[in-house]
């Protein structure tokens, strides 16, 4: 036990060094828009917006945008990513002020997520593979592309902390069975739902697999199986009296809602039934059980939270082929670019073959157990290409496997296997092989010039292409009418119609809307809007007036007889 504590000390102590140099690096390059507050990703401007209106008196339980849409969007996402970096905020800002503490604390939480990865990740390399794989597993989890794009600092939307849980319940899953591990692995999972959904496929495969091993281990393998369900029924209950939002009774299992909690309680009793009704039966008794546990759960969750089966179905038609289907992380493997597929799924494929190799000559539980989570990462790429964020970081412990290995074959197998290894190297060999022709790209919807003009103007309405919103709402006093939220869809189809019709309509659409301020960039690639192509080449129509001409190319108009809306 002493070995084993320290050693876990040790690999604690190197991920945070690793962190920490890395966070450095990445925090040094991008000082220029670190410093502005300018964050990598629209929907981290939106996390750090919905932490302000938290520490700035808005409701623990409130989770509405208030400056985004008609009068306000319940956002589908939850408090508990919240907590941490509020948190720091609040202890700092009396020192150091309120913008320099936003600063620290946008560069330090994912520093301390990366660190929490970095060492998981050496821990279930220790677990399957022994010590001397552990330390190369943390070298390759931290450049693990795509998933290290999750921890550069900025990043403080709910991806990367929805990581780290799933890597918590891959360690209690690969560690021998015990009541204890199915406890935390059920928590770490009921914490990943509340956080969002998009882990969920992969936490359902995680499931399976404490299941499966029920079915064929022994009493260790039901303990685990009866912590799990007591965990995630325990900490569900829990968070929906925590977490309970004003939005709780929202129809979709978008996010943490009654639906989705009611579908995890649910779930919850299958393992705690199984391992009560086989506590001493045979293999052939458990899969049997086993079986018809999944077959009644399944029909179960399909009758009474149908909305699970298609979080975003409520979403509207046009809205979702207009831009719900264009999202760039959501799309599937095989409709993205070729060169993007290949940075993506790179990793994880290298993963699965290194991973298959140590299944296959080991005959090990553990490495069983990773190659199937790595193969259900993959398939949630094939659907979503956000997928391959896991199966990188899962693909670590195998590639490290398949470096030790290489060191007893030479300098020339084992340089072969650090390269495979290198999640960076994917994107960059993807784009020197496959050739790509530059799209001509207009005015940015988001370049800092177009959104430090917004902020200079008085407050209002504005109408802007959907990506604007998630970068103008945090940093200027506008209310946009659309956003890149789902529960926007009033907005965004009104953005739409705005921009896709004829002058005329688009008028009607500004009087209806109260508009005050309208954004012409490039906000519509492949889609045909031809007010907005007027706009940009700034041909307004007689009802708008330019105020502003960005260097980078972005015009804003006000509406001749706009009014603020009223506060």
């Amino acid at each position: 036990m002493e070995r084993t504590d320290r050693s876990a000390w040790i690999d604690a102590l190197v991920a945070a060094l690793v962190a920490a140099t890395l966070t450095a690096a990445w925090a040094a390059r991008d000082w220029g828009n670190l410093s502005a507050l300018r964050l990598p990703d629209a929907d981290d401007m939106m996390r750090l917006q919905q932490i302000r209106d938290w520490l700035g008196g808005q409701a623990f339980a409130d989770l509405t945008q208030y400056r985004l849409g008609a009068d306000g969007v319940a956002m589908h996402w939850s408090r508990l990513a919240d907590l941490v970096p509020a948190a720091i905020i609040r202890m700092l800002e009396g020192a150091i002020g309120r913008h320099s503490a936003e600063i620290v604390a946008v560069i330090a939480w994912p520093a301390m997520l990366l660190a929490a990865a970095i060492a998981l990740t050496g821990r279930i390399a220790r677990t399957v593979g022994g010590a001397a794989i552990a330390r190369p597993a943390m070298l390759v989890a931290a450049i693990a592309y795509p998933a290290s794009t999750l921890f550069v600092p900025g990043r403080i939307d709910h991806h990367n902390l929805q990581l780290v849980l799933a890597l918590v319940a891959t360690l209690m899953l690969v560690r021998p069975g015990s009541m204890m591990a199915g406890l935390i692995a059920g928590v770490a999972t009921s914490l990943s739902v509340v956080v969002g959904m998009e882990t969920t496929p992969l936490l359902g495969v995680i499931g399976l697999v404490i299941a499966i091993d029920w079915v064929i281990g022994g009493r260790p393998a039901r303990d685990r199986l009866m912590g799990f369900g007591i965990a995630l029924c325990a900490a569900t209950l829990a968070a929906s009296i925590v977490f309970r939002t004003n939005a709780w009774d929202y129809a979709a299992c978008d996010g943490f809602t009654a639906i989705s909690a009611r579908a995890l309680m649910v779930a919850s009793f299958a393992p705690i039934g199984l391992a009560l009704a086989g506590w001493d039966s045979s293999a052939r008794v458990r899969l049997a059980l086993g079986v018809s546990a999944s077959l009644a759960l399944g029909a179960t969750l399909a009758l009474s939270t149908p909305q699970c089966l298609s979080p975003y179905g409520a979403v509207d038609p046009l809205l979702q082929s207009l831009w719900l289907t264009r999202v760039g992380e959501a799309q599937p493997l095989f409709a993205a670019p070729l060169a993007v597929a290949i940075g993506y799924a790179g990793l994880t494929l290298a993963g699965i073959a290194a991973g298959a190799w140590q299944a296959w000559r080991t005959r090990s539980r553990g490495w069983i157990v990773l190659l199937a989570l790595q193969l259900a990462a993959l398939a949630v790429a094939v659907m979503q290409v956000r997928g391959a964020y896991a199966g990188a970081i899962f693909a670590a412990p195998a590639l490290a496997a398949l470096i030790v290995a290489a060191r007893r074959a030479g300098a020339l197998p084992l340089a072969a296997a650090w390269l495979a290894s290198a999640g960076m190297l994917y994107p960059l060999a993807a784009e020197a092989i496959v050739p790509t022709t530059p799209e001509a790209s207009g005015a940015s919807c988001t370049a800092p010039d177009l959104i430090a003009a917004l902020g200079a103007l008085p407050a209002g309405r504005v109408m802007a292409p959907i990506d604007t919103g998630g970068a103008a709402i945090p940093a200027t006093g506008q209310q946009l009418i659309a956003g890149a939220y789902h529960r926007d869809g009033a907005g965004d189809l009104a953005m739409y119609a705005f921009y896709r019709g004829s002058p005329d309509a688009a008028r009607g659409v500004a009087q209806e809307w109260r508009v005050t301020y309208a954004v012409a960039c490039d906000g519509f690639p492949g889609i045909a809007a031809p007010f907005a192509k007027r706009l940009d080449a700034g041909q307004a129509p007689a009802w708008l007036r330019e105020v502003a001409h960005v260097p980078s190319g972005g015009r804003i108009f006000a509406t001749v007889a706009g009014r603020p809306p009223k506060p």
